[in-house]
């Protein structure tokens, strides 16, 4: 197959949406996580993120769940 056209078959899995918050306490710290929904070739996918570091790549996510 042509390397061109390989390149127009690539699928970027980006995250779409915030959908909850938790925070999980350890001994002497708590760490922020956000649930993140992702749309995949095989549907939605859903998983747990540390809210620091997903802030910092992704803030235009949590200025849509800031007005909620």
């Amino acid at each position: 197959m042509d390397s061109t056209l390989m390149t127009s078959f690539i699928f970027v899995e980006e995250p779409v949406e915030i959908m909850d918050r938790e925070v999980k306490r350890l001994k002497q710290s708590r760490i922020p996580l956000v649930k993140v929904r992702r749309n995949s070739k095989r549907g939605p996918e859903f998983t747990w993120k540390r809210e620091d570091q997903f802030r910092k790549k992704y803030p235009h996510l949590f200025a849509r769940t800031a007005s909620t």
